[in-house]
């Protein structure tokens, strides 16, 4: 695999040590939950598996919290704190990479997941340079070894005109790195578990499972996702106020997302009716004459 021109072999950093960037408890092995998210095949008449569909809405949203960036994240973004213009660059190329293997859209939303997550909690030493390259490879593997079927070597993965080439046991060394900082929560929550749920609450939805409605509701909704990716305002919002604000884009509205009585659900659907005001938040960057309605 060749290297950028002006990085010769000499220049790249793979002799760094990752343990200059810190170190990690053995004893912070957390096992994470990792539940089917496949609403479209269940939902009917059945009150209890409606009710059932609920909990685990509500068990997702009640996780959100413990799988996004420290709340001042996006403030030292902003003023500068954490260096915008070397984030934007780490997400281009985690971008370039996940384009040229094809991976599925959620790999890379779960790539910059851990990206911002590890960054807000553990700031890195030179912003541009080798350590934030070797991060965003760590985070890129971990993403695909949770996501796709098929995972490229660590060497063939590190494509797209990389600034640094690291060796595979450095780049492992970063994963536990990065496993330890994100408390081993890898099945981070992300607005693609929400889509099944919110796409099959449209009447449209109804019938068959896999409808022509359906699927190109969902497809059109995880494209809005996808895209939010490189505007790091939407790290303002929550996972599942983007999902629902990307379904109801994509299907035109007409989805109920009205307060149940149900006060199992009181919780779930005062946190989703805002999504109400805020679907406009895409407009900005998805104009809506480029969305079909069906």
């Amino acid at each position: 695999m060749g290297l950028s021109p002006e990085h010769s072999a000499s220049n790249l950093y793979c002799c760094e040590d990752v343990g200059d960037l810190g170190i990690w408890d053995n004893d912070t092995w957390i096992s994470d939950l990792n539940l089917p998210l496949d609403f479209s095949e269940e939902i009917n008449d059945d009150d209890d598996v409606e009710d059932d569909n609920n909990s685990l809405i509500d068990w997702l949203i009640d996780s959100e919290i413990h799988h996004i960036p420290l709340p001042d994240y996006l403030q030292r973004i902003r003023d500068h704190s954490i260096d915008p213009i070397s984030r934007q660059n780490a997400i281009n190329w985690i971008l370039k990479v996940h384009e040229h293997y094809h991976f599925i859209p959620v790999t890379a939303y779960l790539t910059v997941n851990y990206l911002d997550r590890f960054l807000s909690s553990y700031p890195l030493p030179d912003g541009n340079g080798w350590p934030l390259q070797l991060l965003s490879v760590a985070c890129l593997s971990l993403a695909a070894k949770m996501e796709e079927l098929k995972v490229p070597h660590l060497i063939d993965l590190q494509n797209s005109e990389p600034k640094y080439v690291f060796n595979s046991s450095m780049i492992l060394r970063m994963e536990l790195l990065v496993m330890s900082n994100l408390k081993w929560r890898l099945r981070s929550v992300t607005p693609f578990d929400y889509l099944d749920y919110f796409v099959s609450k449209h009447p449209s939805s109804l019938g068959s499972p896999r409808n022509v409605f359906f699927t190109r509701t969902f497809s059109r909704a995880s494209d809005l996702i996808f895209g939010t990716i490189r505007v790091t305002d939407f790290l303002s919002y929550s996972p599942s106020i983007i999902a629902a604000a990307a379904v109801i884009l994509a299907s035109g509205g007409g989805i109920d997302l009205s307060v149940a009585d149900d006060q199992k659900s009181v919780t779930y659907y005062d946190k989703v009716n805002k999504v109400i005001h805020f679907s406009d938040i895409f407009s900005p960057f998805f104009p809506l004459d480029s969305i079909t309605m069906w």
